[in-house]
């Protein structure tokens, strides 16, 4: 009888949009509704599951991780990349790891409304308009303006058309990063220094990596305007979460825009929650019906393919 394991449905809804009655009778499933605490809590909890459902990123599987989950046999992903599963410990351990499509492009779509909210002051201006008030804040007109993108791969191209429609002048860094890239897109390659010194808002879409780890520190939000904003769908330790707290707190930047963070969910003591110059959402680029119908779906047709002992969308081969 396999038994399987469906994680972090926070909001409880992948039993309902997804038809699993199509699994063999024999198959036991069971959902996990909240995070665990740490390594043991996992082990511990996923001990006797073959099959595990893994929402991308928001459980670690790392070799230690693995090595104590004796039963498993099959672990899906959600998307077809997850960095936070150890593909190669997973293979030696015998655990076949496959993933799902998505659809491309939430996370720009999530950075453009997180910079439109700050800069036309949009929560203050629910609120005043929630508790009676009217025109709290003053905002900002975009056009004109300049907008650094640090990382311009597949998402940070899309987000520099979002700025050249709006009238933006668009720079564009990244470590890679060609001046026939940005002539194709039509923006502007600069170095690093410059694009965190010129930029009205800077937003990150670089991938996470060991490369990328604090690549955004003290010395880089040091070089920002006082009026600039930063904005963060990326991933949290992208930046040096001490610094950017430092740097909101004494207004050394304007705000920033934040879907991501150093430990998610975040805490709720966290000091960026006492901060009213900061814009802040629960990794949620990712969250809509849309995309999940389609993950969880093809996660339930992975598990069919596994069961039949042919294995699809496989992640870990060779």
């Amino acid at each position: 009888m396999p038994r399987i394991a469906i994680l972090d449905d926070y909001h409880e809804v992948v039993l309902e949009w997804i038809d699993w009655s199509v699994l063999p009778d024999d198959c036991e499933l069971k959902v996990f509704n909240r995070p665990f605490s740490n390594e043991d809590d996992a082990a511990k909890s996923l001990k006797g599951f073959e099959i595990v459902v893994a929402n991308r990123e928001r459980t670690p599987f790392p070799k230690t991780l693995l090595e104590r989950l004796g039963d498993l046999k099959l672990l899906v992903t959600t998307n077809m990349r997850n960095l936070a599963i150890d593909m190669d410990a997973a293979r030696d351990n015998g655990i076949t790891v496959c993933g799902t499509k998505v659809i491309f492009g939430p996370a720009a779509e999530m950075a453009w409304a997180l910079m439109l909210a700050l800069m036309k002051k949009i929560p203050e201006e629910n609120t005043a308009m929630h508790t009676g008030g009217w025109q709290a804040e003053f905002g900002h007109v975009v056009r004109g303006k300049t907008l650094g993108i640090v990382g311009v791969g597949k998402l940070g191209s899309v987000v520099s058309k979002y700025g050249l429609a709006f009238g933006m002048n668009v720079i564009g860094w990244s470590q890679n990063l060609t001046d026939e890239r940005c002539a194709e897109l039509g923006i502007t390659r600069v170095d690093k220094e410059t694009i965190f010194r010129d930029s009205d808002v800077v937003t990150i879409h670089q991938l996470m990596s060991e490369r990328t780890r604090g690549l955004v520190g003290k010395h880089e939000l040091s070089l920002m305007k006082p009026t600039a904003y930063l904005i963060n769908t990326a991933r949290g330790p992208i930046i040096d979460e001490t610094a950017l707290i430092d740097s909101l707190q004494n207004k050394r930047i304007a705000g920033a825009g934040l879907d991501v963070y150093d430990k998610e969910p975040l805490p709720e003591d966290h000091p960026l929650r006492q901060l009213d110059n900061v814009i802040l959402t629960g990794h949620t680029s990712n969250l809509n019906r849309d995309n999940w119908e389609i993950c969880y779906g093809e996660a339930l047709e992975d598990i069919q393919a596994w069961l039949k002992g042919e294995p699809i969308r496989v992640l870990n081969q060779g």
